[in-house]
């Protein structure tokens, strides 16, 4: 056999897996994806002012807090795990940078990212360590964070909205680059990064081989206490910068934001198609469902539909997401436990096995 032919036929089955690698993660999400497109054409034919330049930035931009945390959250997710503290740290954090710039008087830029720095440090040094290194449940330890910062930011703040001045902290929400808002190149740039680490990086394998098998991972050399301080710190960071963002919109630090955040993130991160028992998923579903959540509420918003409603919406949208979820798992044979080729890192291959394409977008 020639050598043309040799590597033509190294290269199908390859090819063939990749494909197969590329369907199993989309098919995920297909349906939320094939949701989504549907409910933007009906409010696009029944409400007139919905596809319109100013209300699709209006709603890009408004989903971009949203957008961030859920990206971080995927990380959680996939470990097997969930963060109810998100929007309490997030609320906290709007506090950190009011205080950090109005009160210790450091320019805007450096109280910016050292309210981001803060929150990653929370999120990592408290639910990470008591989780990751000490074993406490995921559960108990982000509810009891969620009460704790919730307390610290109603202390901090007296129940009172601080109001923060500052050009360059406005900027955040409303200037544009290209004619294209900050926030939305924030949610571009968050979820780019997400998806390399996630897919390039010995870190991401890392997450998936925890999500899949914890005890596997351990046994093959995964620091698996490391791993979960550092997707506790991924999805404090964002939070952080949701913190931000949300400061930048409203031109002030709010005790009272950031109260439906975990519930929220949770649901697009589930519809998005990871798995809540860990190691299926990426952040492209995740990217999916935020922006399901967020055109049905915007498109609700517009036809006059109450906010209320909408927490009811969302609440069944969850139910929804996790029961197909649950359907998914079963029909597959029950979730993805084995680890196959996971090291500390990426394999000896080069390519992929079908079953860790499954895991990443």
């Amino acid at each position: 056999m020639s050598s043309d032919a040799t590597v033509r036929d190294t290269v199908r089955p390859t090819m063939g897996s990749r494909a197969a690698a590329i369907w199993g993660a989309a098919n995920r999400y297909a349906v939320v994806l094939l949701l989504l497109i549907g409910i933007f054409l009906f409010f696009s034919l029944t409400q007139p002012d919905f596809f319109s330049r100013a209300n699709i930035e209006n709603l890009l931009t408004g989903s971009s807090i949203l957008f961030v945390v859920s990206i971080g959250m995927t990380f959680v997710v996939l470990t097997g795990g969930i963060d109810l503290s998100v929007g309490s740290l997030l609320a906290l954090s709007g506090i950190i940078l009011s205080e950090l710039f109005n009160d210790v008087g450091l320019p805007a830029p450096l109280a910016v990212v050292g309210t981001c720095l803060a929150a990653a440090f929370l999120g990592g040094a408290v639910n990470g360590v008591l989780i990751g290194r000490l074993g406490l449940s995921f559960f108990v330890v982000t509810l009891g964070t969620l009460s704790i910062y919730r307390g610290v930011v109603n202390i901090w703040s007296n129940t009172e909205t601080t109001y923060i001045s500052s050009s360059f902290i406005d900027g955040i929400a409303f200037s544009k680059f290209l004619g294209i808002a900050y926030p939305i190149w924030i949610m571009i740039a968050t979820y780019v990064v997400a998806l390399v680490v996630l897919r390039w990086t010995y870190f991401g394998r890392d997450v998936y081989a925890v999500g899949g098998n914890i005890t596997a991972a351990r046994l093959s050399g995964i620091n698996v206490a490391r791993t979960l301080i550092m997707v506790y710190a991924i999805v404090g960071l964002c939070a952080g910068i949701g913190g931000v963002i949300q400061a930048a919109r409203l031109g002030a630090a709010s005790p009272l934001v950031g109260e439906s955040t975990p519930l929220d993130a949770a649901a697009a991160v589930l519809l998005g198609g990871t798995s809540f028992l860990g190691g299926v998923g990426g952040v492209t579903g995740t990217a999916v469902g935020v922006l399901f959540i967020g055109t049905l509420q915007n498109g609700l918003s517009i036809s006059g539909v109450s906010s209320f409603w909408q927490q009811v919406v969302t609440g069944v949208i969850l139910i929804l997401a996790i029961s197909i979820d649950l359907l998914q798992q079963q029909g597959s044979g029950g979730p993805l436990r084995r680890l196959r080729g996971f090291g500390h890192g990426p394999t000896s291959s080069s390519e992929p096995t079908v079953e860790e394409g499954a895991r990443s977008d």
